[in-house]
């Protein structure tokens, strides 16, 4: 009888278990709504979300993984910029807030390709050195990279990989920083839409736990195709995206030039620059889906860096394309007649003058890889220059024959040297750019309790 009446009990407690699973289950499916059946908290607009119970999943990277927070961490926004910009990587309303504050204040926000931690440290240190937002960015070539050259990249899933790892580095230390990162993947061809497709998978799963999308946007590059084609991909895409945060950047006419494998050294002329009318087909086609959408129309860009007068930049055709535009919205155009946010690519060697010019025409983002790229590079180069000697063996150097020179060869030395470097150069794109003092953070203090080989380092 007592073991009858001790069954019976224990049945009653694991109905009563079960049915708490199914009300827990019931509270956090409803919690943990589909990515595509509704807007993000940061992109509310046209929705009857509520943004209280929404806002519950959003939580930093540093409370979320109990990281110290203090000092420019825990700002809780900047003075001069929208209230929804903070710390960290932005999306939804408040990516379209800030790259909308530098359309309206006339300064764009340099965009930089990265292929390493150490790299993307250094865009970080440049944006907070120059008090100011940075674009950091993935190409498929820099994703494998970063996941590692030896795995796989089978239906590129090595490149998926390596963009959503890289995307957590950033996502970990922006804050860290103090800067607002918008957290963005460059070209992406017709054949490697299924990277994007990976990636944007993994957006809308980190999305159902975070409130926000893993990435900030995407760019989808088929310049190379029919304009009908293009736009119509573009438009399955923004609506996809668009309904988590993501941002779509188009491209429109073809970048000359060659980068990350892409070849369009050869490609006529006229493919260079794109007319008002395509621009307004875009504008037409993708508005009525979503506003989160940037249009990287080809003026005469080209990808690298060429002796002077080999490129010739016509950026006066966005301003053509921006005044036709206005026209064709009658009242409904924008007070400042910039209805689209440009994209400038193929930035690295751009004369000053062009780059001002283009500024003014609506251009919220440059790219910048070649320049960044040599920078590292020039780095490295100049530290072997000066500690040449040192650098011949483990052991021995003008110093004597014994000596050690474990200080000089640890990777840390020369990769710092690069990264350095690479700040050095960025000062020179964020300044091009009027992109600095944007957050009014003023000077940077100096780091304390920083770490280096044998815990010091060499003077570079």
């Amino acid at each position: 009888i007592h073991l009858h009446i001790i069954q019976q009990i224990f049945n009653m407690k694991i109905a009563a278990s079960i049915f708490s699973a199914f009300i827990a289950g019931t509270i956090t499916a409803s919690a943990f709504v589909s990515p595509r059946t509704q807007a993000p908290v940061a992109f509310t607009r046209n929705s009857d979300v509520s943004v209280k119970a929404a806002s519950a999943l959003k939580m930093s990277m540093s409370d979320e993984l109990d990281i110290p927070c203090e000092d420019e961490c825990a700002v809780g926004g900047y003075a001069d910029l929208p209230a929804s910009v903070k710390p960290g990587v932005l999306s939804g309303q408040a990516q379209v807030d800030l790259l909308e504050h530098a359309k309206a204040n006339g300064y764009a926000i340099p965009a930089v390709n990265c292929v390493s931690s150490s790299g993307i440290n250094a865009c970080l240190e440049a944006a907070r050195k120059n008090d100011a937002p940075v674009i950091i960015q993935f190409s498929s070539g820099g994703s494998q990279f970063y996941a590692g050259k030896d795995l796989d990249n089978s239906n590129y899933q090595a490149a998926i990989a390596g963009a959503i790892s890289g995307a957590f580095h950033v996502r970990t230390l922006a804050e860290q920083y103090g800067v607002p990162v918008i957290l963005h993947t460059d070209h992406c061809a017709k054949k490697l839409l299924p990277w994007i497709d990976g990636l944007i998978s993994a957006s809308e799963r980190y999305y159902e736990k975070h409130g926000e999308p893993l990435f900030s946007s995407h760019m989808i590059d088929l310049s190379e195709e029919p304009i009908e084609e293009n736009i119509e991909i573009c438009k399955d895409y923004l609506s996809r995206m668009s309904k988590i945060g993501i941002l779509l950047e188009m491209e429109l006419g073809i970048t000359g030039g060659e980068e990350d494998g892409v070849d369009n050294t050869d490609v006529p002329l006229e493919d260079l620059y794109s007319k008002p009318e395509e621009i307004y087909q875009v504008y037409e086609a993708l508005m009525p889906i979503s506003p989160m959408f940037t249009v990287a129309a080809a003026f005469g860009n080209v990808h690298g860096v060429y002796s002077p007068g080999n490129v010739k930049l016509e950026p006066e055709i966005l301003n053509r394309a921006q005044a036709y535009i206005s026209e064709k919205l009658g009242d409904k155009a924008p007070e400042d007649k910039k209805p689209v946010m440009f994209v400038f690519h193929g930035g690295s060697g751009s004369d000053i003058s062009d780059i001002r010019k283009s500024l003014g025409y609506g251009v919220v983002k440059m790219n910048i890889d070649t320049d960044t790229q040599w920078s590292y590079w020039e780095g490295i180069k100049n530290f072997e220059v000066k500690y040449h000697d040192y650098l011949q063996g483990q052991i021995g150097n003008p110093e004597g024959p014994t000596k050690p020179n474990k200080k000089y060869y640890d990777p840390r030395e020369c990769m710092r040297a690069g990264e350095l470097q690479t700040v050095a150069r960025l000062a020179d794109a964020f300044s091009d750019l009027r992109c600095q003092g944007i957050l009014g953070l003023g000077e940077k203090k100096t780091g304390e309790n920083v770490f280096g080989p044998a815990m010091g380092g060499l003077p570079i």
